[in-house]
This record gives structure tokens, sequence and C-alpha cells, in this order.
């Protein structure tokens, strides 16, 4: 089961980030799209992931080099995106088993294979292409105008709230929103000299935020050389590109501010305080410590800014030996490496960070911070390969072993936390360094009869330094058998079909992005700020012992798989089928553990089950096939069921699982928990009653367990944030010189906690110092306090979305003939159907609050080629 997307599939239009290429176009692939913020990435789960508490990310390996899965790179909202998609060739996507297996530890997410433009023999070919885009505000939270507000204080206020009113209609959202520029433009220069085949590309990417002050500026360049030499014996293939992003970051804070802060009072003050903005003061005449800080201050105040520079690098040998053409050699060796810094200046006036406490006594204003990290990620990978047509036996043998090596380090320099005039408010930390190796031997054989019957038996041992040496070495074998019965003299016979192909597979797969290395040693590290001991009058840091786990290991996944391939009609229809079932075993989940056996009361150790079974569909047709009019259609459709088996090693009737996904409003509240025959991160509520109009009755919910009284024991699991079944589908017409294509996308049987509505759709009468606006949903529900556990806010977030529409023109031959034209006119975002109440029912996680809503954005094109 492994899934090709090449240049021609993929999604049209400004993309910013490689995997938005492929989104919508592969069954069991789900990709949630990024938010609206510049540069920013979407997540992608391949048949449902199989980690609890580590990453879920799937490897991505870029021409040949596996980069780094551990977290991102430090000024960047999204590492992958430091790749310029312009750059890109295909994708191939490894879901099965068999395929992926060859990847050993870190393949139980699954693979993404990308593959990189290269140069081809011939004349110099010039591409030069524009896109330029206007992102606007597809739509805003719903919170009461002005005068509404005015009216339901007048109505319902006390009087300390009703003397609070201002005079001013500030339309907050409208403030910190607008619309936003983008241009992105490549350049490359591709052909070859004799045996030298080139490829040279430089691309620049400005892109505005809706969310104003918010910019990323990306400019990078590759080139590749590929020859060949010793008579073909020998390829040589050489990838280098280097990328620098330059980033503002806006102060997303102010999404949810906006939606809550009092639409009745003026952006500006007279004065000239506090930068010039209205805010919130105590009774000392300083900005309330509790209150919202103005958005507009907020986004206009920060300055967080940020400067990334990669490397990413490749050079492979592959040699046909001589005496024995049928056995290669290949050599390949790459690099990796980072390095982003940033700063962070807030001035001393500004409300949002006007009065901060300084270790030891005093106080500051402002902030002047910064950060740095590098990392670096060498490879080393050495393979033979034989493969031998054995005609008379009809057969062919293709046999690979092979030795790799990776080395991965992460340093990050201290900074103390400073403010805007130089006092020191917190002092730095330790600087942080690790660095942890990878070693793996594999090997594969394909052995094919009759071009009939295929067998595959891979393995690989892979011997990680983030574990101790009695459990450091993982084995990761799979087995892999097709039936082409395509070959078969009986299927020739029959009309109907004209491909078919059955295949069964199973592997195992490993998981090491565990989060922090070493965790299996005992060590000492430098204590919180809230912890610290006095000598005399001076506070310092101390180092106290961690809690560790001496047989920390691998998280392991079995994979089974089975699959069908077919086609009709000459192959104008062709499509496939899967089912699979994922098992992962020692999955990192963090338990209780008694007082006293380790350093904390709690530790991170190999105990979880989970489970992933789903059936993938798949179908691809050329509707159309005339000389001036083609229509290209393609449908997948992928159900996934996802069940956790175990959390803990002994199972207890009393235990309800482990609490997560933190919510906003009183600290330290969450409304999903992971538990035992659930699905990973299920919503855990209180089941509201309604009254005899479908109101929802405040602070009254159903008495599960018949006691008489709602308390914890009446919380009960619900749905889950991830879809049940997710599709998409795409088209492409053509005729004469008019291209139209589109990309939908659905999904189904999600949920999402509106935690909007629950945080700001209720009425509070107290004597805080300042007011806040509340969502319309209060004029539905009318709760006069938060009833964050509701099940009422859990809404079902299934949606159809198109993604893309795009219309095309070539315009032929221009110039006097010297180069091609080609013009294309694009609308992304173009509409959504739910019924979900909120901003965007698409939330990786499944929880909505301060989403940075995604624009829809109108793009115009031009593709210039020599």
């Amino acid at each position: 089961a492994v899934a090709t997307i090449g240049a021609k599939d993929f999604v049209k239009g400004p993309i910013a980030s490689p995997e938005q290429l492929i989104n919508g176009k592969v069954a069991g692939v789900q990709i949630t799209a990024p938010s609206g913020a510049p540069g920013a990435g979407g997540r992608i789960l391949i048949r449902g992931g199989a980690s609890l508490n580590a990453t879920n990310d799937p490897l991505i390996v870029i021409d040949g080099v596996p980069i780094d899965q551990q977290g991102g790179i430090a000024g960047s909202p999204n590492a992958l995106g430091l790749l310029n998609p312009n750059d890109i060739e295909s994708f191939n996507i490894l879901k099965d088993p068999s395929a992926a297996a060859i990847y050993g530890s870190r393949a139980s997410n699954g693979v993404i294979l990308i593959t990189t433009k290269k140069g081809k023999s011939g004349k110099v070919r010039v591409s030069f292409s524009t896109l330029n885009s206007v992102s606007t505000v597809k739509e805003t939270l719903d919170v009461l105008t002005a005068d509404e507000f005015r009216s339901l204080i007048t109505s319902k206020g006390n009087s300390s709230q009703q003397t609070k009113l201002g005079t001013a209609n500030t339309d907050w959202q409208d403030q910190i929103y607008s619309s936003a520029f983008a241009t992105d433009n490549n350049i490359s220069l591709s052909g070859g000299i004799r045996t030298l085949p080139y490829r040279f590309s430089i691309g620049f990417l400005n892109q505005d935020g809706i969310l104003k002050t918010g910019n990323l500026k990306r400019t990078s360049a590759s080139l590749n050389l590929s020859p060949k030499l010793l008579n073909d014996h020998l390829k040589i293939d050489l990838n280098v590109r280097g990328i620098l992003s330059n980033s503002r970051f806006a102060n997303e804070g102010a999404i949810g501010t906006a939606a809550s802060f009092d639409p009745t009072q003026p952006v500006n003050r007279t004065d000239g305080r506090f930068g010039g903005y209205f805010e919130w003061l105590a009774n000392n005449n300083r900005p309330d410590g509790l209150a919202p800080k103005n958005p507009v201050g907020l986004i206009n105040l920060r300055e967080d800014k940020s400067e990334v520079k990669r490397l990413i690098g490749n050079v492979q040998f592959d040699y046909k030996f001589h005496f024995l053409p049928d056995l290669r050699a290949n050599l390949n060796i790459g690099i990796d490496k980072s390095k982003g810094e940033g700063t962070i200046f807030i001035p001393d006036s500004a409300g949002q960070s006007y009065i901060r406490s300084v270790t030891g006594g005093g106080e500051a204003s402002g902030a002047n911070n910064q950060y740095l990290q590098e990392k670096e990620n060498k490879l080393f990978e050495f393979y033979l390969n034989y493969a031998k047509d054995l005609k008379g036996i009809k057969s062919r043998i293709d046999v690979m072993a092979g030795y790799g090596y990776q080395d991965f380090k992460r340093e990050s320099l201290a900074f103390p936390d400073v403010a805007a005039n130089g006092t020191v408010v917190t002092p730095a930390g330790n600087p942080f360094k690790t660095q942890n190796t990878l070693l793996s031997f594999y090997g594969r054989l394909n052995y094919s009869l009759m071009n009939r019957y295929l067998f595959t038996v891979n393995f690989r041992t892979d011997a990680s330094s983030r574990f101790a040496k009695d459990v450091r070495w993982g084995y990761f074998p799979s087995v892999a058998f097709a039936w082409n019965i395509t070959n078969e003299d009986f299927f020739k016979k029959q009309q109907v079909l004209s491909d078919l192909k059955v295949r069964l597979s199973y592997g195992e797969t490993g998981q090491q992005e565990i989060g922090a290395d070493y965790q299996y040693l005992p060590v000492y590290n430098l204590g919180t700020g809230t912890a610290l001991y006095q000598f005399g009058n001076a506070f310092y840091n101390v180092y106290r012992p961690e809690e560790y786990d001496a047989k920390l290991k691998w998280e392991e996944t079995s994979n089974y798989g089975a699959g069908i391939d077919f086609g009709f009609s000459n192959g104008r229809f062709t499509g496939s089928v899967d089912v699979y079932y994922k098992k992962s075993e020692n999955l990192l989940n963090r338990i209780s553990v008694p007082v006293g056996s380790n350093f904390s009361n709690e530790i991170i150790t190999n105990v979880g089950t989970m489970e992933n079974r789903g059936i993938e569909f798949s179908l691809n047709s050329g509707f159309i096939r005339k000389r001036n009019l083609t229509w290209d259609f393609g449908f997948n459709v992928t159900y996934n069921k996802n069940e956790i088996a175990k959390l803990t090693f002994v199972s207890s009737p009393a235990f309800l699982g482990y609490q997560v996904g933190g919510i906003s409003g009183a600290v330290g509240n969450t409304i999903q928990i992971n538990s035992v025959g659930y699905p990973v991160n299920s919503f855990f509520v209180l089941q509201q009653v309604y009254d005899g109009n479908n109101k929802p009755v405040e602070g009254l919910y159903v008495d599960q367990n018949g006691d008489g009284i709602i308390n914890n024991n009446d919380f009960y699991r619900l749905e889950s944030p991830n879809p049940d079944v997710f599709l998409g589908v795409t088209s492409a017409v053509s005729c004469k010189n008019w291209t139209f294509n589109t990309t939908i996308r659905g999904n189904f049987g999600n949920h999402t906690y509106n935690n909007v509505f629950s945080n700001s759709g209720t009425f509070r009468t107290n004597s805080l110092n300042f007011l806040s606006n509340v969502s319309r949903n209060y004029l539905e529900t009318g709760f006069g306090n938060n009833q964050y556990f509701s099940d009422y806010y859990i809404e079902d977030a299934s949606f159809l979305r198109m993604d893309q529409a795009s219309l095309g023109y070539d315009f032929g031959k221009v110039f006097n003939d010297r180069a091609n034209l080609r013009a294309t006119l694009n609308v992304q975002n173009v509409f959504v159907i739910t019924k979900y109440r909120g901003l965007d029912p698409e939330i990786a996680g499944g929880i909505d609050n301060n989403f940075y809503p995604r624009p829809r954005v109108f793009s115009l094109g031009f593709n210039l080629d020599f």
C-alpha cells in the first residue's frame, strides 16, 4: 500500500507548506489544514496514528535524508515549511507495514518520501512562476455589538457594571484583522552539460497574515547535479538546498481577547499612557492584573521576530559493478542543519507587561528577550543490492542489505528574562545540549515467480542511544505476498476487469521519538523559578533529582494489512480497497507510582496498548478522453476506529483513565480523557438536562450512577475529536486551452468542544474592575455562570469543505515562440458545509479556543517557460 502523488496531481493555489500539496489526495492519510497564520503547518495522521504521548507524526524523508522528528525549529512556524513546495517532484506515502518496516524504529506512524525536482539532459530550460494572493477574513466570532452589550448591561448588570460602560462602538475583531497580501516567486534553470544534468532554483515567499503585524519571508535556493560516469556505471546525485526564513509572529492572544473585550470602550486613550491604548485600571492607576488587555495594544506593542537558517543536503553514489552488473553499491551521505534565533520586545509602557515581579524583589516593565537554537542531523548509509532475472525458473530475485548511521545534535542557549530597560526579571537557566545516535542494519528480499506471485521479506534492527544497553536494540520484521491475477491465463479470458492484484502483509515497526533523550538515566535538573532557595537576601536555583525509568524502551506496533488493486475499461478506471489492523504496545504513559519508589509520584513508562482498524477505498478515473476534452476524477474514503486497550499495569474498575485536554477557563480544567475501551482523547463531560423548550437548564445534569448527587462519578465519555470517516474528492477538467480543478474534503463523526461558547457564553454579575463582552450563544442559554463540563458544548463538527477551485488558461507560445505562458486564477477555502456553530469545524485536537481563522484566499498566477 504505497501511494504516489506527482506534481501534476498536486493541490493548486498558494501553498506555503509541502503537506498541503497532497491534502485530500490519499486514502488513509488525514491532513488537518493549518491555521491561518503565515507559514503554519497541518497535522498529518496516517491510519490513525500509533501513540498516546509520543509523536504521531510520520517520518519524513527528503531525497533520502530522514529529517529530525524531535520537535520543531525555534523561530519557525513549521519546520517542514522550510522546504519550498515548488521544488517538490513527488510524494510516496508508505502506509503498508511491509513498505514502512524498512524504516524500522521510526515507521509506526507511516513514512512520507519526498523527492525533489531533478535536472534533465538537453538544452537549458528556464521556468519562472509568480503567484500573488489576497487573503480575506472569512468569518469572525459572533459576539454582541456595542449597542447590544450596552442594552444587556443596562438591563441585567449591577450598578458597578453600569458605571463602567463606555460610549464608543468598537468592533475589536475588525481592529485586529485585515486583508493580507502574499507573493510567491520562483525561477529555475535546468538542463545538461554533456553527462551532467543540473537544476538550480531560487524562490521567494512574502506572506502577510490576516492578524495584523504577522508576516513570513522565506528565501530558498536549491541545486541538483546528477552526473553519470564510467560508462553509466556510476550515478551521482547531489542535492543541496538552503533556506532563510524571517518571521514576525503576531500576538495570537489578541484573537480571544478581541472577542471578549468591552465593545463600548475606545481603542485609544487621550493621555498617551500604555502606548496610547485604553486599558482597564486598578485602584493604583495601573493596569488591572486580572483584566484582559487591549487587543490592538497586544498586537502593535509586541515585536516577536525570528530568523531561521536551514541547510539540507546529501550526495548519493550508486555504482553498478563492471564485473557483475546485477550488483549495485549505494552510498548516501547527508546533513540537515538549522539555526533559529529570535527576539521578543515589549516596551515598558505596554499594558500587557506593565508590572513584572523581579526575582529577589522589585518590579520591572516590558520585555527584551532572545533565544537561540541549533540542530544538526548527520546521515551515513550504505547498502548492496543484487537483482537478477532467473529465466530458467521464470523468476526474479532482488536482494538488498545495508547499514545506516544517523546522529542528532540539539543545542539551545539560555538567556535571562529581561525587562525593556535591561533589568533581569528571572536569571538564565542552564544551556541545553543533547545528542542521540541511531545505528541500523537492514535487509530486504523480493521474489517474483512468473510475474504472478510476489513475495517480500524485510528485516531491520535498530539501536538507539536513547535507551539503556539491555533494551537498546529493536527488531522489526515484515513479510508480504501479492498475487498478480492479471497475468493468469484464466483472467485474460474475461472482458470486465483489466487489472487485478491481491495483497497481504504483516510487519512490526517502532517509535523512538519519545520526548527528551536519556530518560532511562537518573539525573539532576535545575529547579523551577518557583522553587528557589534563599541564602541571606539572595535566591538561588537548586538542582533536584528527576523521576526516571531504567527500562524505558521502544514503542512497538504490529501491522496487518490486506488489499485489492483493480482496474477496468482498459485502465480508464483504477482503484484499490485496503483493510488494516494496527496494535501499538509498550506505549508511553504517565502513571502513578507508590510514594518513595521514585523521585516523583508519577513516571513515564512503557505500559499502554492502542488499536486502530480501518478500511480504505480509492478510485481514479478518466471519465472523458477526447481530443479537446478530458475529465479526470479521483475519490478516496477512509474509515478508522481507534481504541485504547491498556493504560496501566494493574487494571481497576475504579480507575477511569487519565484526564487530558486543557481548556480555557479556571486553571487546570480538562475536558478529555484517555480511557480503556474508548478512543484517544474522548470527551469526558456531564450530561446536560434540558427543559420542555429544549433549552439547557443551568447547573442541572443527569445523575449517571443514581446516588442523588452530581459529582465526579457522573462524568461520562463522549465522542472522539477524530473523524470516523474522512474523504477526498478531486476533479480536473481540460477543454482545449482551459483547465478547471477542484479539491473537496470531508470529515464525518468528529466532534469539537466549543470553548469559546463555554468561556464567554455566560453573563456574570460580579464586582470586577472591568467588563467583558459575551458570545451571542448567551442569548440561547441564558447561563449566569460557566458550565465548562456540560456536554452541551460538545458539537458535531462533521464538515464538507471545498479546499480550492482553480481556473487555468494556456496561452501557448509567446514572445515569438520563445516561451510558453500559462495563467491560473485560484480560490482557496471556497466553502464549508457544517452544523458546527463555531468559527471553523476543523480543529486539530478537538478543542476550539483562540483559533487563528483560516482566510479565504484569491490568487492569480503566471507560469512562463523558456
